[in-house]
């Protein structure tokens, strides 16, 4: 299942994608978390120092070679520079597997504990002025468009803030979409940005409060977000140690933050996968950029590179596994 967590700065959706892949990954199962906030720090969320946190290999920075190695064989694209952040895998493209044996995990993940890291890589001063960081999260919707999660394989992404998650396809790839909130207006400003975009293009989402401090702040989320309030975290003296650098075990967080997790995770394995509407998505707004930008850009109609006979999911992967 692959997940993301948005929320406007500050509201604590790092910390929560931190916690929630520690807490998949402390029932044995494959967990893959991907930092592609423009603010680098689910590594040190995750329990990482600094030091080898700023040591992380940056997807971001290596596109060309994730793009020529995710297209393999397909003849639909010409080129690894005809592809772009929304091209969708097709028959001769390599598909993935969550911390799956292949030279991208090889090359850039990391073990972060019991989870795999991945990150986009950083906004660098080199990119000011003449960068948008949105071509480095472009990366990541590679990565989600030719992976294959089947059952006990997590994704979980830790996105950028705000209402930024909606300049490309990427809000599109997630089974399920956790929205952060404090119990205030600020934080429910996101929500509702969240929630109209959502409900154009059919995801699922749902509010998880934070830094809950006493009933009257549950009441002010479910006067402002409804039936979409999933759950709420208390403020947690075991998440301000650990963001002190105090680490410890997930067994020491609070008994009612880790029912919360317990309810996040119910969530998640409720969601069924829907590959053929997961494929349209990503069609679907591959044709969009293609005609906004990307034909321009690469001097080639990249409509042509959709593969209408391509089937997306398990099978398919177990097919090319079979041959």
């Amino acid at each position: 299942m692959k997940v993301a967590f948005v929320g406007k700065g500050g509201s604590g959706k790092t910390t929560l994608s931190a916690l929630f892949a520690r807490h998949l990954a402390a029932s044995a199962r494959t967990v893959v978390a991907i930092d592609a906030d423009i603010n680098q720090h689910l590594a040190v969320a995750l329990g990482m120092s600094e030091d080898q946190a700023f040591l992380l290999p940056a997807l971001g920075e290596h596109l060309p070679e994730i793009k020529e190695y995710l297209r393999g064989t397909n003849p639909l694209i010409s080129s690894a520079a005809a592809m772009v952040k929304t091209t969708p895998a097709g028959r001769g493209s390599r598909l993935l597997r969550p911390a799956g044996d292949d030279p991208i995990h090889q090359r850039f993940a990391r073990p972060a504990g019991a989870v795999t890291l991945l990150a986009t890589g950083a906004f660098t001063e080199d990119d000011l002025g003449v960068a948008c960081y949105h071509s480095k999260v472009g990366a990541v919707e590679l990565y989600l468009n030719h992976l294959v999660d089947q059952s006990d394989e997590y994704v979980v992404v830790d996105m950028t803030a705000g209402a930024d998650s909606f300049a490309s396809g990427l809000f599109t790839r997630f089974d399920l979409t956790f929205i952060v909130a404090e119990p205030t207006r600020k934080g429910v400003s996101v929500y509702r940005q969240y929630r109209d975009y959502a409900a154009e293009h059919a995801v699922p989402l749902a509010v998880v409060g934070n830094k809950i401090t006493d009933p009257e702040d549950i009441d002010f989320l479910r006067r402002h977000v409804g039936d979409d309030l999933l759950v709420c975290l208390e403020h947690s003296p075991y998440v301000r140690a650990q963001e002190q650098g105090r680490h410890a075990p997930l067994t020491e967080l609070e008994d009612t933050n880790r029912a919360a997790l317990d309810r996040l995770h119910a969530a998640v394995d409720a969601r069924p996968q829907d590959w053929q509407h997961f494929q349209a998505q990503a069609v679907a707004f591959h044709l969009k950029n293609a005609a906004a930008w990307a034909n321009e850009s690469t001097g080639e109609d990249l409509a042509q590179q959709i593969d209408p006979g391509f089937a997306h999911g398990p099978g398919t992967l177990q097919a090319l596994s079979s041959s």
